[in-house]
């Protein structure tokens, strides 16, 4: 009951306009509700200039369907791309343990191989010419 109260004291009263009716609405955010109106406005307005009808409760009805087809697109889409990013990032984490598994191999080689270098007789370190020849 608290959190009602709450919700009507946040929320204002906006006007807005909807194929020359007037509606008086309460919103938390009245710039929103009015880009809202304004397209529906927009899609009663090109329903009804390519229609025959003047009846506004065919127009508005025309209109959410017009408006239920682009969200069922859009959502179809937005799974689409959702399902898009899903494999490119199973491919990523595939390519990135195959490039891990190489190095690690690589790395592992280098050990082996450093553990066999000649050593220089005045230094007692691997010539820089060996190491060089085990790179290659």
């Amino acid at each position: 009951m608290a959190d009602n109260l709450e919700i009507r004291r946040a929320s204002t009263s906006v006007s807005v306009d909807i194929y020359d009716q007037t509606y008086n609405l309460r919103a938390h955010d009245p710039e929103y509700i009015q880009r809202l109106a304004t397209i529906v406005d927009s899609k009663m307005r090109a329903v009804s200039a390519n229609g025959n009808t003047v009846d506004s409760l065919r127009v508005a009805v025309l209109a959410a369907l017009n408006i239920a087809d682009e969200l069922m697109r859009l959502q179809e889409h937005c799974r689409l791309l959702k399902g898009t990013m899903s494999e490119t990032q199973t491919i990523f984490r595939l390519r990135a343990s195959s490039l891990s598994g190489l190095l690690d191999s690589v790395l592992d080689e280098e050990h082996r191989q450093s553990e066999t270098v000649p050593v220089s007789a005045a230094a007692g370190m691997p010539t820089v010419s060996s190491l060089a020849n085990q790179l290659h």
